[in-house]
């Protein structure tokens, strides 16, 4: 049995699953808590104590769940929260002190790149032309795939937690927004139109769920259901006359997400609009799965030049 988890800027997810083969996996426990780590983040100070008090609480619930399930193989990847903390790696020491769970700060594009491997194994029919994006509490990943070769991948500072605690209203979200996507290949934005996107983490698989008005999340449905943006658009309007506690009594939304589903409802619809797309695929599968499989084959690799800012 393996497992691994992902120590993300708002979620900390568990994904405990059996090796079947070589390289196959069969999903046995998935957990997650949003913690919030980046919320309080300072350049000066780095994380905030009682948001590592938070994330920290669920990693050794987390532990219980191995011991129970007597994992043999675990690994954890820390992202975008610890990159840019002056603190990161100091908690990611603690955390392996206190949990015994081998923390790995892995740079933008190899969660990238893990991202990717694990949403093109929930893909009932792969697109020939992908643009896979995976946004989090701090960073947005994309990766754009064709014919299943990987063209380029890029990590933005475009989080949701981050956008919450930055902007100070919609419009200045959608600012921010429009200005990172500035940072997008010109010739990948040439191909709008042609170009399929497939959405993973939270806020997309939490907008597929409150679309379903899912009231016990079930990762079979989410996956490869699809998102359309005259959906959305009326979602966001409903929305924005709801305030964060009334949100999270929609279906489908957890606990922690009512003011952080707005700032990702608008990346998701700014990325529609730029790409000229009038849907989106949804994979609830990403960089747990993709550190489960290379776990399966035996090949994760902690030989990073270093963990940029």
């Amino acid at each position: 049995m393996l497992a691994s988890i992902d120590i993300g800027s708002n979620t900390v997810r568990l994904l405990i699953a059996e090796q079947t083969g070589r390289s196959g996996l069969q999903p046995v426990l998935y957990e997650r808590r949003v913690t919030r780590l980046a919320g309080g983040l300072s350049e000066q100070h780095g994380l905030h104590p009682e948001a590592m008090d938070r994330t920290l609480a669920a990693l050794v619930e987390f532990q219980d769940r191995c011991n129970t399930y007597q994992v043999s193989s675990c690994q954890a990847v820390a992202t975008a929260a610890f990159r840019h903390a002056v603190n990161g790696q100091v908690f990611a020491d603690q955390i392996s002190s206190q949990t015994g769970f081998p923390v790995t700060i892995i740079p933008g594009e190899e969660e990238a790149r893990l991202t990717a491997s694990g949403v093109l194994l929930a893909l009932t029919d792969s697109p020939d032309n992908a643009l896979i994006f995976d946004i989090g509490g701090g960073s947005t990943e994309f990766i754009h795939l064709q014919n299943g070769q990987l063209q380029w991948m890029d990590s933005l500072p475009l989080g949701v937690v981050r956008l919450c605690e930055t902007c100070t209203s919609e419009t200045a979200a959608l600012d921010a927004i429009l200005e990172q996507f500035r940072q997008l290949p010109s010739d990948l934005l040439a191909r709008a139109g042609a170009v399929t996107l497939v959405g993973t983490a939270g806020t997309v698989t939490s907008l597929a769920a409150m679309e379903m008005e899912m009231v016990q999340y079930d990762w079979r449905l989410i996956n490869n259901a699809v998102l359309r943006r005259s959906s959305l658009n009326v979602l966001l309007a409903r929305l924005q006359r709801l305030t964060p506690a009334q949100r999270e009594a929609l279906p489908g939304l957890e606990k922690g997400r009512g003011d952080l589903i707005l700032p990702g409802l608008q990346i998701v619809l700014a990325l529609l609009e730029a790409f000229r797309s009038d849907r989106l695929t949804v994979s609830d599968f990403g960089i747990l799965e993709g550190v489960a499989l290379q776990l399966a084959e035996g090949c994760f690799s902690t030989d990073f030049p270093s963990a940029p800012n």
